[in-house]
C-alpha cells in the first residue's frame, strides 16, 4: 500500500514509501544562519510553476558559495566514509542510482526497494553512521551533517535525467575539474549513465 508523508521543519518534506528520490545534505555550518534566514524568506515567498526548482537554485548556489571553509568532504579520508555510508544500503533499503560527494554537501539519487524505510530513516541512518566516522578521523566531537537535507520526489524519466546529469556535473560547474569522470567521489549505475 503506498503510504504518504509530509512534514516540515525549516524545508519542506513529502514522503511516500516508493519512488526515485533526490537528496542533497550538507555539513553543519555550511551556510551561515544569516543567509539561512534569508533562505527560509524565500521559500515562503516562492510560489508557482517550478518553485521546486527555484527553491532548490537558491539552496544550490547557499552551498556552492566559494568562501565557504567548512569543507571536510575535501579530505579523501571523510569522502570514502561518505562513499561507504551511501553503498552500504544499495540493495537493502534502495538501489543506487548516483551521487556526488562535493567538499561540503553531497547529492544522491536513489529509488526505494525497501517499503517499510522512509527516506528520512535511510538520510537519518546514512548520516549517522558517517558522521560517527568522520568525528573520529577528524578528533572532533558535535554535529557533523545539518540536520535537515533537501530532498524531492522524482516526477519522471525526464525529471531524472536531468536530475543526474546535473550531479554528475556538479565538481565540473563548481570548476573542480573539466569531466565528471575525473572526480573521484562521483558514482553512477552503469543502466543511468546519461553523460
Amino acid at each position: 500500500m503506498l503510504k504518504r508523508q509530509f512534514h516540515r521543519r525549516r524545508l519542506p518534506h513529502l514522503y511516500y514509501n516508493e519512488g526515485i528520490y533526490f537528496v542533497t545534505y550538507r555539513l553543519k555550518g555550511s551556510i551561515s544562519p544569516g543567509e539561512l534566514e534569508k533562505f527560509q524568506i524565500i521559500i515562503r515567498e516562492t510560489k508557482g510553476e517550478n518553485s521546486d526548482v527555484k527553491i532548490f537554485n537558491k539552496y544550490d548556489a547557499l552551498i556552492e558559495n566559494k568562501n565557504n571553509k567548512t569543507d571536510y568532504l575535501r579530505k579523501s579520508e571523510i569522502a570514502e566514509i561518505c562513499k561507504h555510508s551511501l553503498h552500504f544500503p544499495d540493495g537493502k533499503d534502495y538501489t543506487l542510482i548516483c551521487y556526488c560527494i562535493m567538499p561540503n554537501h553531497s547529492h544522491v539519487v536513489f529509488e526505494l526497494i525497501n517499503r517499510n524505510k522512509s527516506v528520512g530513516g535511510i538520510m537519518g541512518a546514512i548520516k549517522r553512521n558517517s558522521a560517527k566516522e568522520a568525528n573520529k578521523v577528524l578528533n572532533r566531537t558535535g554535529a557533523f551533517w545539518q540536520a535537515e537535507s533537501f530532498d524531492r520526489l522524482v516526477g519522471d524519466d525526464k525529471e531524472l535525467y536531468f536530475i543526474i546529469k546535473y550531479v554528475l556535473l556538479n565538481p565540473v560547474n563548481a570548476g573542480l575539474v573539466t569531466s565528471w569522470s575525473e572526480w573521484k567521489y562521483t558514482y553512477c549505475h552503469p543502466n543511468y549513465l546519461v553523460l
